[in-house]
């Protein structure tokens, strides 16, 4: 893989908050599809659309936030009402060249995180957008990203792939990509980078060419995120953590700013999470 440049790196592990914005009026876009209505015509089994208000169902052991709309049916009402889920920088730590496979853990320890996201045309009625590219990125449990080990002060072999990569969407716009829940480092919240390609070519397990129809980032309920980071190998990650109310690049729009809607897989934080959003992009 090559590396990206970026003249954001320096600034990203300085001590001052990271600022990342594109311009207001791209941040601030919006998924409002059907005013919280999950399904999209075509037949599309919703993933994940939430109000910016979904509430947290506990944050104890095994706590959840739910969306009704997960579980929304096929034959949901439809609708073709909405604009673009918030755009944001791609941040310092993207490579080219993503892996396309379904589990991006490798070696990396950390609580599972099962993703499924559904991803719409704006440009297309809102109608799933099939045969694209969503591709992650995020730190491990340390912080430290894979091409970039040692940025946050740990030392380990670095091969350019751990928790990187991603799957083409089916023709319901959905993809799975398993991988952890990500560490913290200097400045930023806890989150995951996405790009969403259209047009590309895979070959060698990879792929070449493309638009890049979407960038964005993912963010995770703050108190379960709390536990998460309590809990091994997490907590031995000594950096100062930034809190989602503090991030510079969150902005409090809920689902429509990159927030997941997190369901348990079982009794406690340990056994992991399925982790589900709708994304709005623009293909014109």
């Amino acid at each position: 893989m090559a590396m990206t440049g970026n003249t954001e790196h320096d600034q990203q592990h300085s001590q001052q908050p990271a600022r990342h914005r594109r311009d207001k009026g791209i941040q601030r876009r919006r998924v409002l599809i059907g005013g919280g209505t999950a399904a999209v015509a075509g037949g599309l089994v919703a993933a994940g659309l939430a109000s910016a208000d979904t509430p947290a169902t506990g944050t104890g052991t095994g706590s959840t936030t739910v969306s009704t709309e997960a579980s929304a049916s096929a034959e949901s009402a439809t609708s073709s009402v909405c604009t673009l889920t918030s755009e944001v920088t791609e941040g310092p730590y993207s490579l080219d060249g993503a892996l396309i496979r379904e589990d991006i853990r490798e070696d990396k320890e950390g609580v599972e995180v099962q993703y499924t996201f559904t991803v719409v045309d704006q440009d297309n009625d809102c109608a799933p957008l099939a045969d694209a590219l969503v591709e992650l990125w995020h730190c491990d449990a340390l912080g430290e990203y894979s091409g970039f080990v040692g940025k946050n002060g740990h030392t380990e072999d670095d091969d350019g792939t751990f928790l990187r990569g991603g799957q083409m969407t089916d023709s319901n716009g959905q993809v799975s990509i398993t991988s952890i829940w990500p560490g913290h480092y200097v400045s930023r919240a806890v989150h995951v980078h996405m790009r969403v390609h259209t047009d590309v070519t895979l070959t060698d397990g990879t792929y070449t060419g493309g638009t890049v129809v979407h960038t964005g980032q993912l963010f995770f309920d703050a108190d379960i995120n709390e536990e998460v980071q309590a809990g091994s190998p997490y907590s031995d990650n000594t950096t100062a953590e930034t809190a989602l109310a503090d991030d510079s690049i969150y902005d409090d729009g809920g689902a429509s700013s990159g927030l997941l809607t997190l369901t348990a897989l079982g009794s406690g934080v340990t056994d992991g999470y399925t982790a589900t959003l709708t994304v709005g992009v623009s293909t014109g």
